[in-house]
């Protein structure tokens, strides 16, 4: 069965240093293999993929330093998969390494989105704002998740 929804996840990370310094070189290496991974994730639907290198390293929609991920998935199961049960822990194990901490109160939000919609990046950086005050069903975490919408009929 298709689902009428799916997930939509916007995740921000300030950068150590640009990405052409020799110290973000594990990092920027790894993106190729990160984003064919996702790409053939089970679940997986959608990323943003602008740029050269068919990566979002060029939107920086918050600040010069800081790089986005947006990506869509069939749900919060196939989402965690991927995040945790697939190689890419191993380069979320080692985000200290090329990531400054946090300076805003969030930086992953997750939302659902009707079926085929393609969510922007100023929408994500909406949900994002949204969920600095806290999770709601407009805008969450992995930590405190909520049900894809019920769909109404009309009669």
């Amino acid at each position: 069965m298709t689902s009428a929804f799916h997930l939509a996840q916007f995740n921000v990370a300030r950068l150590r240093a640009p990405l052409t310094d020799p110290s973000i070189a594990g990092f920027v290496t790894g993106l190729e293999i990160i984003n064919a991974l996702a790409d053939s994730a089970p679940g997986f639907v959608w990323r943003l993929a602008e740029g050269p290198d068919g990566d979002a390293t060029t939107v920086r929609p918050l600040d010069p330093d800081v790089i986005v991920t947006l990506s869509v998935w069939d749900s919060i199961e196939s989402l965690r998969a991927f995040s945790y049960q697939s190689a890419h822990l191993d380069y979320l194990r080692r985000r200290r390494d090329w990531f400054l901490p946090h300076d805003r109160p969030a930086s992953l939000v997750l939302w659902w989105i009707p079926a085929g919609h393609v969510p922007t990046v100023d929408e994500a950086c909406e949900r994002l704002d949204l969920v600095a005050a806290g999770p709601s069903p407009e805008a969450f975490t992995f930590r405190q998740t909520f049900p894809a919408p019920e769909l109404t009929t009309r009669r």
